[in-house]
């Protein structure tokens, strides 16, 4: 008997394969729920950070640094300035009368120093000594002419009283007319004859007045003319410099505009040596009346009076020698003067409290600088307080600080322990105000 002649037998296998579809259902669920809970509740258990031991903070280190005590003072504007020496009174040395150089005497040599009426170079005369016999042979023929007509004069208002006329001779008759043209002629001569003898001492070139030969243009045997230039020639009485000021110091500097003004002395130092130690005084008479076109710059002129120590012992100063100036300025008030060094970007500064040896911070307004200082004012800061000089990088504000000695100060070996203890998590240390 087959299966499919037993009634039962297929009636169960329907139920059988429904049961077991279901239960693999079930299970394709059931299982993978689980193994994710599980998953889960794994995770948990061993993420669990095991507790550890906290660790103290570490105590900020101090800083160390070098100070300067602050102090008020009075300080005096000094703006720096340069120019080029140049000469005063210089002119083109010409001659007056024409001829050939004939002589050069020694102060006509370049460089040389002659004196106000030196000869300095000599024309050959002897054109000029015929000129003057020519003059003064005029001048005897005018004066034989005169003596001529005064005697036809004389003669004529002789006859006139011996012919028996009562009335007065005219002009003509007293030959007045010929006596004044003889007279004229005279001095015509008479003139002639003092231009001739001017032009013959004119073939002697002399010194207009006290200078210096800066470059000769002729020798002996050069033919020359009235307007011939000789030589370049300056004055040594006195010197003068064109000193550039910025618009920017004209506010911290009173400068003369007038004669009347007081002069303003400055002090001025080679330029061409740096380690010269040599000094000229300078007055500023004067300033041009006009800023420079090219760099809207105000220029001051100085004078140096005796610049090549003729009179006196100091150095001489050449033409065309670079000068350092130093010009003073106004003087300010309670001020405090520090190295710029130690002002950061956006004039910024470090301070140190001398009671409690802090490190902070403060913002400047500079009313003046130079190469080296930056002068401002502060009614915050008190006098005492320690300005630092050493560039902190990373040195928050409230840190202590430890002081570096300078290298002339002497720390003696059992002096107390500078170090300050900071509050805590800011621990620090100081050391003795500078004096």
């Amino acid at each position: 008997m087959t299966p499919s002649d037993n009634p039962s037998s297929n009636t169960a296998n329907p139920f059988a394969e429904a049961s077991g579809r279901k239960a693999g259902l079930v299970l394709r669920i059931v299982l993978p729920l689980a193994l994710l809970v599980l998953g889960i509740i794994g995770y948990n258990k061993l993420s669990v950070e095991i507790p550890e031991e906290a660790q103290p903070r570490r105590e900020r280190k101090p800083v160390e640094t070098r100070v300067l005590e602050l102090k008020r003072e009075d300080y005096q504007v000094k703006i720096p300035s340069q120019g080029n020496v140049r000469a005063h009174g210089l002119v083109n040395l010409t001659a007056e009368v024409a001829g050939k150089v004939q002589a050069i005497h020694p102060p006509f040599e370049e460089g040389a120093f002659f004196a106000k009426g030196d000869i300095l170079l000599e024309i050959n005369p002897i054109d000029l000594q015929v000129a003057l016999i020519s003059a003064q042979a005029q001048v005897a023929s005018a004066q034989l002419n005169l003596e001529k007509e005064e005697a036809l004069a004389e003669q004529a208002r002789l006859d006139w009283k011996d012919l028996g006329y009562e009335d007065e001779p005219s002009a003509l008759v007293r030959r007045e007319p010929q006596l004044k043209a003889a007279r004229q002629g005279l001095l015509l001569a008479e003139a002639q004859e003092q231009s001739a003898l001017r032009n013959l001492e004119r073939t002697k070139v002399t010194a207009p007045f006290d200078g210096r030969v800066l470059r000769r243009t002729v020798g002996v045997g050069q033919s020359i003319g009235p307007s011939t230039s000789l030589a370049e020639i300056f004055a040594t009485d006195y010197s003068e410099v064109r000193l550039p000021l910025s618009t920017l110091n004209l506010r911290d500097i009173t400068l003369p505009e007038d004669a009347s003004d007081p002069p303003l002395v400055v002090t001025l130092r080679d330029g061409l040596d740096d380690q010269s130690s040599t000094e000229w005084s300078a007055r500023i008479l004067r300033t041009e009346g006009a800023l420079d076109a090219n760099t809207l710059e105000l220029f001051a002129i100085a004078r140096i009076e005796d610049p090549f120590g003729l009179q006196s012992e100091q150095p001489p100063l050449r033409v065309g020698q670079p000068v350092i100036a130093s010009i003073p300025g106004k003087t300010l008030e309670d001020v405090f003067v520090i190295p710029r060094e130690a002002v950061s970007q956006l004039s910024r500064i470090r301070i140190v409290d001398p009671t409690t040896m802090k490190l902070d911070s403060s913002y400047i307004r500079p009313l003046h600088s130079d190469d080296d200082h930056i002068i401002f004012r502060d009614s915050s800061l008190e006098d005492g307080t320690l300005l630092v000089l050493t560039r902190l990088v990373y040195a928050p504000d409230g840190g202590g600080v430890i002081i570096i000695p300078e290298e002339n100060e002497e720390v003696p070996d059992n002096s107390p322990s500078t170090e300050v203890t900071s509050p805590p998590g800011d621990k620090g240390a100081s050391g003795s105000p500078k004096p």
